[in-house]
């Protein structure tokens, strides 16, 4: 597989911003490595690299909340990429929908939540 020519950071990494390919809500912001990228392609399921793990994983090995790749694309200096996906259950480790579930309003201040969790994060993954 060929991938296009993208700007990798120095640590082999690229962002990668993941939308709801119908509502269009931004869900989550993970990186991913060259492998990841390519395995993204090669199963259609989004495949991340976690900094802090420092390791390959393939979002919802460990919850069920896939994530279906329905189209992609980067962004105009080839260092950020954008997907659209269905997802399935939520996107957030904590069981919001989004990992942008916390507003603010535009001095700063922490606006309340309003949105409910779809799941319960102590339930969903195993220690």
């Amino acid at each position: 597989m060929t991938l296009p020519p993208l700007k990798f950071t120095a640590d082999g990494l690229i962002p990668a911003i993941v939308q709801d390919a119908q509502s269009r809500r931004v869900l989550m912001m993970a990186w991913m490595n060259a492998a990841s990228l390519e395995a993204t392609l090669q199963t259609g399921f989004m495949n991340y690299w976690s900094r802090s793990r420092q390791k390959f994983w393939l979002k919802g090995e460990t919850s069920g909340h896939t994530q279906k790749v329905v189209r992609w694309a980067a962004d105009c200096d080839a260092d950020t990429l954008l997907f659209e996906v269905e997802q399935t259950g939520g996107a957030c480790h904590t069981g919001y929908e989004s990992c942008f579930f916390q507003t603010f309003s535009p001095d700063g201040t922490e606006l309340a939540i309003t949105e409910h969790k779809l799941f319960d994060p102590e339930k969903t993954y195993q220690k």
